[in-house]
């Protein structure tokens, strides 16, 4: 019951998009914008860089915050904060008062791994980011980090609980991205790593 409790918890921040709020406040609906996704990436695309800074790291404390209160609610349970992130990555990728369409969940995935270990996040984000510009897609720096860090929680923890956990967040994400794979390897992307870098900078 508690596990539900927390994924409730988890679940209901996630749901709290702050694209979709920022792109109401300025009278844009992100879903028919750029890849019509309510994240980072392409609010940044569309609104400009604050706007997609202000996103990536709302998102990222939303995760960060479920974990914290689950942990502070169930200090008796060992995996609240984990399981409290993978109710927010849910949330913001089904958020049930959007028709269950948010973003793809890499900035609240980050907030888990955060969570877990922060010195994860610089190996994901240096050879993540090294990965978009060899391959010149997006979507390999988010398929990078779900297939490490589960591999980091298993090098850090015997745990398999704590390994599962790790995987069915990943799997969750990848699930998200399934789309963007696609036209990845089609070389369809809806914005490319060229025009995106281009907006960024001009």
């Amino acid at each position: 019951m508690n596990v539900l409790k927390i994924l409730g918890i988890g679940y209901l921040l996630g749901c709290i998009s702050p694209a979709a709020i920022l792109g109401k406040l300025k009278n844009v609906n992100l879903k028919k914008e750029g890849t019509g996704n309510l994240g980072a990436t392409n609010t940044a695309f569309v609104l400009g860089r604050r706007s997609g800074i202000f996103v990536l790291v709302t998102d990222i404390l939303k995760s960060v915050l479920s974990a914290k209160i689950s942990c502070a609610l169930f200090p008796n349970l060992l995996y609240a904060g984990m399981i409290a992130c993978i109710g927010c990555i849910l949330g913001h990728c089904f958020p049930a008062f959007m028709q269950f369409q948010g973003g793809k969940g890499v900035a609240v995935f980050a907030g888990m791994v955060v969570m877990y270990n922060p010195w994860y996040a610089i190996p994901i984000v240096i050879i993540g980011s090294a990965l978009i510009m060899i391959l010149n897609t997006g979507v390999a720096a988010p398929i990078f980090a779900c297939l490490l860090f589960p591999v980091l929680v298993a090098w850090h923890s015997a745990d398999r609980v704590e390994i599962w956990l790790a995987a069915i967040a990943s799997i969750v994400l990848i699930i998200t991205h399934r789309e963007n794979l696609k036209k990845a390897f089609a070389r369809k992307e809806d914005i490319s790593v060229k025009d995106f870098l281009k907006k960024m900078v001009s």
